[in-house]
């Protein structure tokens, strides 16, 4: 039976659907990361000017909590985009909710955009929260949608086109921020508002695709839709192999029915993946790789460049960003999963260890600035191949069909209020460590480094019922499947190896 397994393709449908997907909401994730970066001087001193026109002198303090709440406004609303996964894709569809996603990108991006024109201040605060909203729905929603839609040996690589979309996301606005283009302060409210035109492009062009046929078969019980999606996306009509794998792992669900957020923390057959997933989206976020952005900056400058070139070598840092992504969409097939995740933390943990002892040496060593630069631009590839794409693409291979959307939320819930931890965090543990800081992250790489390799199982190539039994073992769980019926047994501590081997066949 395996070896007559055909192995699907890339389609042109496919290929159009994660372009679209990706670019009308993962791009906006990584744009509104960073579109806030390089007009900050100008925008501060429109948030002064506004608020002296108005109340009179306004203290340096006062600024400096305003401009901390207009950036971390966007992680807090990240978070509870988060929460509004599950409810959201197993109500409307995966593609659904993107659609309806646009609404918290369109609407921010026009109030932004008119903010200058409106004299507030206020209006970009409550947008940089909608937009947040949008993209902790996208961060989520996409890599779930890809994962389904695509073939088991090509879900790896479309799997990381949302981190693709929002490495050039980060890019866009880095170019964009150049004070020649948008970064002065005539251009920076057109830069903000431009993140709604990626949203009202996939609003015409998504309703064409096809929804997840996983989501219309299991979950809605609609085999007809699903089949129509199936032939579409892999261009063939003979696409019986596949729902039927589809069928089976209906059936080995049964058991367990919908689940929500707080029965997935009471499934012993979830837990490892459970942990897994908060393991691997603290560790992403607490790595480290905001405060490599934030420090570029000062370290490119104490090694000679001069202000106005920083921007072009922050550029020249985004568009390698870009270029590792797109490397490791081609590797992620061939070398796995676990070994990109390993590779990428333990050269993130390498590069932080050199950084801190080239910050400390600085001063007294006129070569070390040119380390410092060296240690950013690896750490940047190595999170590129690893800890930043891989992480959704295991989330979705790790669950089935109706734990994925609780496990997205739980994975995204903890991803975005890591992301807010360390915006919050950081200037403080900066001011009081310095460069000892990045000791701190170089800890956090090796802690999770050790984790995958302990307990994360390589998923390439497997199916999601295959990746299930990978952990049944780990979690002292069965997956029983017996004449085309399947449920999920509890086992003793103590029932042997052997019978666990014995009920897989």
């Amino acid at each position: 039976m395996e070896k007559n397994e055909r192995k699907g393709r890339v389609t042109l449908i496919l290929a159009a659907a994660s372009l679209i997907a990706g670019f009308g909401s993962s791009f906006q994730y990584g744009y509104n990361v960073a579109v806030v970066n390089s007009p900050a001087p100008d925008m501060q001193r429109f948030y002064s000017q506004i608020y002296v026109n108005r109340y009179g002198p306004m203290s340096e303090n006062l600024l400096t909590l305003l401009w901390s709440v207009t950036v971390s406004m966007y992680p807090l609303g990240g978070f509870f985009g988060s929460l509004m996964v599950a409810p959201l894709v197993n109500k409307f569809g995966r593609k659904g909710t993107l659609l309806f996603n646009n609404v918290f990108s369109i609407i921010p991006a026009i109030m932004m955009g008119v903010s200058k024109v409106a004299g507030s201040f206020e209006i970009i605060i409550v947008a940089r929260f909608l937009v947040g909203i949008c993209a902790g729905l996208s961060s989520n929603v996409v890599p779930m949608y890809l994962g389904e839609i695509a073939p088991k040996n090509f879900r790896g690589a479309i799997g990381i086109v949302p981190q693709l979309f929002i490495t050039v996301g980060i890019l866009a606005a880095q170019v964009f921020g150049i004070d020649n283009i948008l970064g002065n302060e005539e251009g920076w409210p057109i830069m903000l508002g431009l993140t709604g035109i990626p949203a009202v492009i996939e609003l015409l062009l998504l309703p064409f695709f096809p929804e997840s046929p996983r989501y219309m078969l299991i979950q809605k019980g609609d085999e007809k839709t699903a089949r129509k999606g199936l032939q579409k996306l892999r261009g063939c009509e003979d696409v019986d192999e596949e729902l039927c794998e589809m069928r089976v792992e209906e059936q080995s669900e049964r058991a367990e029915g919908q689940l929500s957020v707080l029965n997935l923390f009471t499934f012993r057959s979830l837990r490892w993946q459970l942990l897994s997933v908060i393991f691997m989206n603290m560790g992403q976020q607490l790595s480290g790789v905001n405060a490599i952005y934030y420090y570029a900056d000062s370290i490119y400058s104490s090694a000679g460049v001069s202000d106005e070139h920083v921007q072009y070598v922050t550029v020249g840092t985004g568009a390698v960003n870009v270029f590792m992504t797109i490397a490791a969409v081609f590797i992620v097939e061939k070398s796995g999963r676990k070994l990109l995740l390993l590779i990428g933390f333990g050269v993130c943990c390498g590069a932080c260890v050199i950084l801190t002892t080239a910050l400390y040496f600085q001063t007294t060593l006129n070569w070390m600035p040119y380390v410092s630069i060296i240690c950013v631009i690896v750490y940047v590839i190595g999170h590129a191949i690893g800890p930043s794409p891989i992480p959704n693409v295991i989330t979705t291979e790790m669950f089935r069909q109706s734990s994925r959307p609780p496990a997205f939320m739980v994975g995204g819930s903890v991803h975005w209020l890591s992301n807010f931890t360390v915006g919050l965090v950081f200037p403080f543990l900066e001011k009081g460590l310095g460069p000892y800081s990045f000791i701190i992250f170089a800890c956090i790489c090796l802690a999770t480094l050790i984790y995958i390799w302990v307990i994360i199982p390589e998923t390439k190539n497997k199916t999601f019922l295959e990746t299930s039994k990978l952990f049944a073992q780990r979690n002292k769980v069965d997956i029983v499947m017996e004449a085309g019926d399947s449920e999920i047994k509890e086992t003793g501590e103590g029932s042997s190896e052997k019978e666990m081997k014995n009920t897989f066949l």
